[in-house]
């Protein structure tokens, strides 16, 4: 029920102990009354002035009722009479039963004083209906409430009797004045949905005189509200995530439209960039995503799997991450960036059955769809409505107005406002793109402000995740230089590393991948924040240069620019390793790769120690570089690796507990490393043990062991 969705979602945002939905048991009757008299005064006090924007009548007949009560509790407990004392069951009954309705009293209330008034007024009907089942409830009790028995005086027998009266006549109220404001707001949707754009006036309106939203910080709460709503929402609760969307997106073009650029939010875009949401909700999305343990967030939206899948790369990704990932046209693993095979996903149930355990462990919700079509069912009911996208569309012509004419604070609001509505939906790059953004971004790319900086870069690398932007990034003129030199020399930490993860972006596109590299600086930078960037910075710079590593022309600028060095030096990182090694694995496919990689000291001893202690996909790209650097390296290359410590002895690991990929590598290297044996025995020499791979592909390898001289 609607209902029981809205004190879901109070509970969680006041935390209550799950002591105030129970009937203490261990109270005397003194004790009782006490508390229930002490429990209504606060209720009494907090909200009996309490001016209540929406639910005004609900809200004031229910404080009244309140009162009453706090009166015949008030009297039971200062009576010398000890009527507190001498409480029938039947009475005693009845208080445990006021206890709960006192307690969801002060929910409800507490919702409607501190929700916002966009949602209150969305809710309006079901939050209305919940008054009049509280009435409802008292009324009852009140019917069966043992009057006779408590010795009242007079009066207050006849307030009990005036309120039992009342009771029994109470119909469900629904405020004409708030269900007018409700149908205009839902009017502006559907002219957004038919594509016109609501008149101005009426607008202002409906959001400065009805409602009493009158700066930009007031439309933000708003915005904020409703989205943890949808991030909250159980499912039942109405309107669904789809139309809230549109009425943020309304309400986020209003924010612009009636209040512009007020000094006030440029003063929090310089004070402050990254503020964070205000709702409780989000600072504990916050406070679990530090803790979430790194395997059980996704690769794309980094939140904690839901649904994890595996892609045909073998990476996992939550359902609803990787299916808007190729719903917007990508054909590649977003994570190593190794075409994808097809389209098809298989549900990770062993790492689903981790993060429900850890949840359970960490008392962290956790709500898993029951079934694939389920969670694509919930996908398709989260993508935008026609009025989302039309309000935002509105929205993002106000916004690059500002970033073509505006002053240098208003700019770099409107990029960072870019920024957040290019986060999220093909169809929002899609039409701020169309819209002109790129040229007007390209230029904040030089500012001397290092927020308007970040934000123009951010901005660029969410508008390239949509295939059709790349073209149009890379065609405009000196945009690729820009983002460069972003990369290169940007003000802030986090400008440098979007910079990095726009090439990323971009180098999905096999014919820009040269175009990428030959910029100049480009690969130099990318291999620098390898060496010295933070941990993400490190991350976006490997994955840059993997995607530039598939091209066969870049290889040589690669190593110029020092690419080999770097990735070298960072095979013993964790957190890029097994890209670092995917890299390696595609550089040492030519012959110059191959000698360059043969010049680092540590290239081979590095790679092994992978195949000694990684993942299994670590050890997969790690034994496919050595096989890629003997093959290609030769003789020499192969004797190097032939040599180390313990290498027959991890390739017969591999051969039965890696990857199926992995497998066929390691066969494939073992085979290498016979036919140098073989080589070698005609010259004599001591015998080296390594086993021999059959030619199957199939699952099954026969390994057997075989003792070859070597020099």
């Amino acid at each position: 029920m609607a209902s029981a969705a809205i004190f879901s979602s109070v509970r969680r945002r006041r935390s209550p102990s799950l002591e105030a939905f129970l009937v203490p048991v261990d109270l005397t009757q003194v004790a009782l009354v006490q508390t229930l008299a002490a429990l209504s005064s606060d209720l009494v006090s907090c909200f009996s002035d309490h001016v209540f924007f929406f639910q005004r009548r609900n809200s004031r007949s229910l404080v009244r009722r309140v009162e009453i009560f706090l009166v015949v509790l008030t009297y039971l407990r200062d009576s010398r009479s000890g009527s507190s004392s001498n409480l029938s069951p039947t009475a005693v009954l009845c208080f445990k039963e006021l206890y709960l309705l006192l307690y969801r009293s002060k929910i409800l209330l507490d919702y409607c004083s501190q929700s916002s008034k966009l949602w209150l007024l969305l809710q309006s009907h079901s939050i209305s209906g919940h008054f009049h089942d509280l009435n409802q409830e008292i009324s009852t009790l009140l019917d069966v409430f043992p009057i006779k028995d408590l010795n009242l005086s007079d009066d207050i027998k006849e307030q009990v009797e005036l309120l039992q009266k009342q009771g029994r006549q109470c119909k469900l109220y629904v405020d004409k004045n708030d269900e007018v404001l409700r149908l205009k707001f839902f009017s502006f949707l559907d002219e957004f949905e038919n594509g016109r754009i609501p008149n101005h006036v009426e607008l202002r309106l409906f959001f400065v005189e009805r409602l009493g939203i009158k700066d930009v910080e007031s439309c933000r709460s708003e915005i904020e509200f409703l989205e943890e709503q949808i991030v909250n929402h159980e499912g039942d609760i109405e309107p669904a995530a789809s139309v809230l969307n549109g009425f943020i997106a309304i309400t986020r073009y209003c924010q612009f439209l009636l209040f512009g650029f007020e000094e006030d939010e440029l003063r929090l875009c310089f004070e402050n960039p990254k503020k964070p949401w205000k709702g409780l909700i989000s600072q504990e999305m916050v406070h679990t995503f530090l803790t979430i343990p790194k395997d059980f967030c996704c690769p794309i939206s980094l939140d904690l799997m839901k649904d994890p899948v595996i892609v045909s790369t073998g990476q996992t990704y939550d359902r609803s991450s990787i299916a808007r990932w190729m719903e917007e046209g990508h054909c590649t693993c977003p994570k190593t960036g190794q075409m994808l095979d097809d389209t098809r996903i298989v549900p990770n149930r062993a790492l689903r059955n981790l993060i429900v355990q850890w949840c359970i462990a960490h008392g962290v919700p956790y709500d898993p769809t029951e079934t694939g079509d389920a969670s694509a069912e919930s996908f398709a009911v989260a993508l935008p409505t026609k009025a989302a996208i039309e309000a935002n569309r509105a929205t993002a012509v106000l916004l690059i107005q500002q970033l073509a004419n505006g002053s240098q604070g208003a700019q770099t609001v409107a990029a960072r406002e870019i920024r957040l509505l290019a986060k999220t939906g093909k169809e929002n790059r899609a039409f701020i793109a169309e819209a002109g953004a790129i040229p007007h971004l390209r230029k904040l790319l030089s500012s001397s402000n290092p927020v308007a900086q970040e934000n123009a870069v951010t901005a660029m690398l969410n508008l390239s995740i949509y295939a059709k932007n790349k073209s149009r990034i890379m065609d405009e003129d000196g945009c690729l230089g820009s983002i460069v030199e972003v990369l290169r020399l940007g003000l802030t930490v986090e400008a440098r590393q979007n910079a990095a993860a726009t090439l990323f972006s971009l180098s999905a596109v096999h014919e820009y991948k040269k175009r990428i590299a030959d910029q100049g600086g480009a690969v130099e930078a990318l291999a620098e924040l390898l060496r010295v960037g933070t941990p993400r910075g490190k991350k976006d710079a490997v994955t840059a240069l993997f995607n530039l590593a598939t091209h066969a022309d870049t290889c040589s600028r690669m190593i110029e620019a020092g690419t080999v060095t770097a990735l070298v030096g960072a095979l013993g990182n964790e957190g890029v390793a097994e890209e670092v090694a995917g890299a390696l694995a595609l550089i040492v496919r030519q012959p110059i790769g191959a000698e360059a990689v043969g010049k680092e000291e540590t290239a081979v001893s590095g790679l092994i120690a992978m195949m000694q202690c990684r993942t299994l996909r670590g050890k997969e790209n790690a034994v496919a570089a050595l096989l890629e650097f003997c093959r290609t390296g030769g003789a020499t290359a192969t004797r190097r690796v032939l040599k180390a410590p313990a290498m027959a002895s991890l390739l017969q690991t591999l051969l039965f507990t890696g990857t199926k990929r992995a497998r066929r590598k390691a066969a494939s290297l073992a085979r290498v490393f016979q036919k140098c044996e073989n080589a070698a025995s005609r010259f004599g020499g001591s015998g080296v043990g390594y086993p021999f791979a059959s030619n199957s592909t199939t699952n099954d390898v026969s390994v057997v062991p075989m003792s070859i001289s070597v020099l």
